[in-house]
């Protein structure tokens, strides 16, 4: 059995530390794409979208929307497409 893809915080500049969750565009459970939109996020520059980085199903969404989190840290998971879970 495969590890869900994680959708992680992204560093989009050298001095971000963290963004937030502003608005989940899909729900879990929800079947999703790879490059699919799933959340929008905001830094201290720009609001822009998270996409899912696997074909598969939006197993948890691990950050609230309004939610300050880390760079490189996990919002949401996805189960590959063919992996049990």
């Amino acid at each position: 059995m495969s590890e869900p893809a994680r959708i992680v915080m992204p560093r989009l500049g050298q001095t971000m530390t963290e963004g937030v969750v502003t608005r989940w565009l899909r729900q879990a459970g929800d079947r999703v794409r790879k490059g699919e939109p799933v959340a929008e996020i905001e830094t201290d520059k720009a609001i822009l979208e998270l996409e899912a980085p696997a074909d598969g199903m939006l197993l948890e969404l691990l950050a609230a929307e309004g939610e300050a989190v880390p760079v490189g840290e996990a919002v949401a998971l996805v189960s590959e497409e063919g992996a049990s879970g």
